[in-house]
Parts: C-alpha cells; sequence; structure tokens
C-alpha cells in the first residue's frame, strides 16, 4: 500500500510531559482518515508537527517518501494544505478578497480564486464581509484557503466543532468531494465521531499520546457488535428467557436490555409470551463508533 504520510516513533515533550510517546500513524493515499482521540491525547500535537507548526524531539515521518531529515521536506510539504485549530480568515474581507490574500502569501496568481470559491460554496457571498459569515461559512473559507496550492493532502483538526447541523452537512459534503472528485487524500480529527464514521475510510486511535489501533472502516464495520435492542414489560422474565437460550445480553434499565448474540426473533417473543413478559419494541442496530473507541480505550469520550 502506498502510504502519503507515514511516521515512526515520533515523540514531543513539554516540558515533563510527554505529549507523543512513540507515534507510529500510516496514511494510505487517497484515504480519509479518522484520527480519534481523546481531549489531550496528542491529536493536535501531531497535526502540528506535520503541518510544520511545531517540531518534533523524537522519532521520524516521511511525507510521500520524504524523510523529515531530508533538506528536500520544505518542498514535499508544498503538498499539503492544512487547518489547525481556528481557521486565520480576514474578517473585514469579503470571501473572494480573503482567498486573493492567500494568493499573494504565497506567491500564486489568482486563476484559481473563482474554482475554489465555487468549490467551497462561498461563490455567491459578494461583497459579505467574513465578519458576517456563519460558523460553518468559515470553516469552509478557512478550507478555502487550504486549497490554493492545490495540494494532494488535507490535515483539518476538528473542523465541524461548534457547527450546527446544516454547517456539518456542508463541511462533510467539501470533504467528500475533495475526496472523490479531486482524489485528496484528507486527515481529519473529530470528537464528533458518528459523523466522522460518515466520512473516513481509515482510522488510527490515539490515546495519551500512543497509537493503540490503525483499522479501515471495513475492519470496524467487521468487528463492530450487532446489537438488538429490547424493550419488555419485564427484564427479570427476559434475563431468565435469555439465560435459557445461551444469549450474551446486559440488562441496561428496568424494561430495556441488549442482545449482542444472533438470534431468531419469533422464538424468543413467542417464549416470553408465554412466560406473561410483552415485547414492547425491538430493534437492531450496529455498535457506533464511539461506542467502539469507548471499549477500546475505556471511559467515556470528552469534549
Amino acid at each position: 500500500m502506498e502510504y502519503i504520510i507515514q511516521s515512526d516513533g515520533l515523540a514531543k515533550y513539554y516540558k515533563n510531559f510527554k505529549a507523543l510517546d512513540g507515534v507510529s500513524v500510516h496514511v494510505p493515499k487517497g484515504a480519509i482518515y479518522g484520527f480519534v482521540g481523546r481531549n489531550g491525547a496528542g491529536k493536535t500535537t501531531f497535526i502540528r508537527i506535520l503541518s510544520g507548526v511545531a517540531f518534533k524531539t523524537g522519532g521520524s515521518f516521511e511525507i510521500k517518501g520524504f524523510k523529515d531529515t531530508d533538506p528536500r521536506l520544505r518542498e514535499a510539504r508544498k503538498i499539503m494544505g492544512a487547518v489547525v485549530e481556528t481557521p486565520s480568515i480576514y474578517l473585514d474581507m469579503t470571501a473572494e478578497e480573503n482567498i486573493r490574500q492567500q494568493c499573494r502569501i504565497l506567491g500564486k496568481d489568482f486563476s484559481c480564486v473563482k474554482g475554489i470559491l465555487e468549490l467551497v460554496g462561498l461563490k455567491d457571498t459578494g461583497k459579505k464581509l467574513a465578519k458576517d459569515f456563519s460558523l460553518g461559512m468559515r470553516q469552509r473559507l478557512g478550507i478555502a484557503f487550504s486549497l490554493v496550492n492545490d495540494p494532494e493532502f488535507l490535515i483539518l483538526d476538528e473542523p465541524i466543532n461548534g457547527l450546527d447541523p446544516q454547517g456539518i452537512i456542508e463541511v462533510r459534503e467539501l470533504l467528500t468531494r475533495l475526496n472523490k472528485e479531486r482524489g485528496m487524500t484528507i486527515l481529519i480529527s473529530s470528537h464528533i465521531l458518528d459523523e466522522l464514521s460518515k466520512l473516513a475510510t481509515h482510522y488510527g486511535f490515539i490515546e495519551r499520546g500512543k497509537i493503540i489501533k490503525e483499522m479501515s472502516a471495513e475492519e470496524i464495520d467487521h468487528v463492530c457488535r450487532h446489537i438488538v435492542e429490547v424493550t419488555v414489560s419485564d427484564t427479570k422474565v427476559l434475563a431468565d428467557v435469555l439465560g435459557e437460550m445461551n444469549v450474551d445480553f446486559r440488562i441496561t434499565s428496568d424494561t430495556e436490555a441488549e442482545i449482542y448474540s444472533e438470534i431468531t426473533v419469533t422464538p424468543l417473543v413467542l417464549r416470553l409470551h408465554e412466560k406473561g413478559c410483552e415485547v414492547i419494541k425491538l430493534s437492531e442496530h450496529h455498535e457506533s463508533l464511539e461506542s467502539f473507541f469507548i471499549n477500546l480505550v475505556g471511559g467515556a469520550m470528552n469534549d
């Protein structure tokens, strides 16, 4: 497999605190790589190192085959675009003026401006100033900045954090287009895991500065548990029946339970009916990405 970014034993210290502890990451070319971790796990530190905002203290990394010790790494970084933390936009400029200013900074002509504005859905904003944009519009403008160099690889740190549902959808659709239509590889960190699961093709899970697992979306779909949620009139009867059937389950409330084993619904309902237990509701789904992560590292996600 061809990797556009890979690191080996990357470490970073802040005084006595080890923010990264031997991080090894492999981002396949053409992937949308979901970088998952709790606050303080090391996500932003890793992203800042890759984008050149911070410097490593140990280990190594490569960008499209160029090691961090290679003097050509500066040139290799030109294939990258990054939005790290809050996008640095000019609030008293229009969207077009913002992109033109970014072109000046990077020594680019203005031929790309209209195409980028159309791509990020801001071509009709006219003379409206960025300070009057919604948070979602500002986020898309920040992403537009990172596209001026026509990058092959895009790094985004929490791009949907704080957005309303419409803003989240707009950013998701933009990233999908960049990946599908332009073949752009994207690394995206987020703690909104249900949204990330709608985008990512690969995942890296980081906890306390260490990568604890890398998986494809297909692998996660395979290992995430199939769950049947059932609401009944008497969970004591339900527990007795499921125990007799040798089924893996968990009682979650006075009336609800989760069943993890494969079951045939009709025999279960009939046996419960015979014992005077009514089935009120029954639904099937797969374990969410958030549940998978919590089970992987232990403890709840924090915002």
